[in-house]
């Protein structure tokens, strides 16, 4: 039976992913590995789909694209304040499609894809990314000049949010779209003078505050609204997390679906990860020591099997609850326990870990940095791996610390909440316990919750149990991507257009 009529499809369906990252090619966070996975998932279930990002200098050089010699597969015309612009087709890893926007006066630039040299946003970043949505949009309607026409549009973050907008004004009949919030803190807002330089008209429905906001333009007009785990879902309804959008969501709730994040099963997988010294799996969980001693070494800690070691790969921000833990590091020695962590941020957390390293050379490292290798010998080294944060849409290396064995202490907040199932002799019994969680973001909370974890620590059997049940749990996308095909077919099912 086709794919496609397993979801109660008429045809195979064809989507335009829209991104301003895809890994490996671009990435400043988790946007860019959800773009590097979940459209080749789609493809996996038959889908036909085709991702659409700016044509950076490091995307042309990743892909060995020169537009100088590459035949355009079509030219988008200006609008307003939006430059021409071309499209050239290429192909990703493991082939998947992809459509890129070649505008050198605005996307030909080094480095980060948001902010300039002087380490501030790109002052025309509303013409960028209006662009990008603006494109995505047209494609999906008569005008397009392609061809190739999207059944959906699929729009992440505030960078492609102004899709569903373009769509509702002036654009005729057109694809379904849905946006993806990928954290909502980051909402795209600009002068309110930038509707006349974007093409749009003053009744657009992005106005914010006197300001225009590409995401909440997107998620006002959107055919459905999808976020990255099922409690951040309901808690950007919420005025706490909702970043003044708590209302306009509860308001669209009816469209609002959570999805988890997946992971690169691959990539992350300890059988065959090249970034770490001894490979184990499920069977032979006894290898994991190797590497919980090579970490050590190449930390300068004290290479002791039966002290537990709590990693850390984040970016060192209040928002991680980072500063939590430089709080409690004299109260983990004590336990005792070993601190290794990776990350860059704000100065101030910075300084304050690196100061207690020095204190504690034995028992504290920290690499301001970020290296994948370390990333993945933490992952395999560690015993224990610290995420305390205030907020987490998703969250991913909960999830890799779990493939990896390495049980995961989590603030239940978000995706950690939806990810982690907490320690408890009910959840032990019934076999689904894979890590600690706590429910208030505070020093008191999580330094009581490593207690309780390395308390644990000294049962091997449970322990091992833990981590087999951690281990054995799938993370892959190929199940998150047939929820959004689900959402997909509910818009279609549903069109007005």
């Amino acid at each position: 039976m086709p794919v496609h009529t397993l979801f109660g499809l008429e045809k195979i369906l064809k989507v335009i992913f829209a991104t301003s990252e895809l890994a490996p090619l671009i990435k400043t966070g988790g946007l860019a590995d959800v773009s590097g996975s979940l459209p080749g998932a789609f493809a996996r279930l038959g889908l036909d789909v085709q991702v659409l990002l700016p044509a950076y200098p490091a995307v042309l050089r990743g892909l060995a694209v020169d537009p100088a010699s590459a035949t355009p597969v079509a030219t988008v015309p200006a609008l307003a304040r939006l430059p021409e612009a071309q499209l050239l087709a290429a192909r990703g890893a493991q082939g998947l499609k992809l459509l890129l926007v070649h505008c050198p006066a605005l996307f030909d630039r080094p480095g980060n894809p948001y902010l300039g040299p002087d380490g501030k946003d790109w002052p025309d970043n509303d013409l960028r990314f209006g662009l990008l949505s603006r494109i995505a949009a047209l494609l999906g309607t008569e005008k397009s000049p392609l061809a190739w026409r999207p059944d959906v549009i699929h729009c992440n973050d505030w960078q492609a949010a102004l899709a569903p907008v373009y769509l509702a004004y002036g654009l005729g009949q057109h694809a379904a779209s849905v946006v993806t919030v990928h954290n909502l803190a980051y909402q795209g807002i600009f002068p309110a003078d930038a509707v006349a330089r974007l093409g749009l008209p003053p009744e657009s429905g992005a106005e914010f505050y006197g300001k225009l906001s590409f995401l909440k333009g997107g998620l006002a007009c959107a055919d459905a609204i999808t976020t990255v785990s099922p409690t951040y879902a309901q808690e950007i309804c919420t005025e706490a997390l909702g970043f003044g959008l708590h209302g306009l969501l509860s308001r669209r709730a009816n469209v609002l679906t959570g999805i988890l994040n997946g992971i690169d099963t691959e990539y992350w997988n300890p059988a065959a990860d090249p970034l770490i010294v001894q490979h184990y799996d499920v069977h032979t969980l006894r290898n994991k020591s190797i590497n919980k001693r090579a970490l050590q070494a190449a930390m300068s800690l004290a290479i002791e099997d039966a002290v537990p070691v709590l990693g850390v790969v984040s970016r060192l921000v209040e928002q991680k609850g980072i500063d939590l833990v430089a709080e409690i590091v004299a109260e983990l020695i004590a336990l005792p326990a070993q601190l290794v962590i990776q990350g860059i941020g704000d100065q101030d957390i910075e300084e304050r870990l690196l100061a207690l390293a020095k204190k504690y050379p034995r028992q504290v490292a920290v690499r301001v940095a970020f290296d994948e290798g370390l990333a993945h010998m933490i992952e395999a080294g560690a015993d224990l791996f610290l995420m305390p944060s205030r907020f987490e849409p998703c969250g991913m290396n909960q999830m890799y610390s779990q493939r990896y064995g390495t049980l995961p202490i989590v603030c239940r907040t978000g995706g950690l909440a939806d990810s982690v199932v907490d320690w408890t002799p009910a959840t032990l019994a019934a076999g689904t316990a894979t890590g600690f969680c706590f429910a208030t973001p505070s020093a008191k909370d999580l330094l009581g919750t490593i207690r309780r974890a390395t308390d644990l620590f000294r049962h091997a059997t449970i322990w091992s149990t833990l981590q087999r049940n951690a281990m054995t749990r799938d993370f892959g996308w190929e199940r998150s991507a047939a929820q959004y095909v689900e959402v997909y077919r509910r818009v279609l099912r549903g069109a007005r257009h």
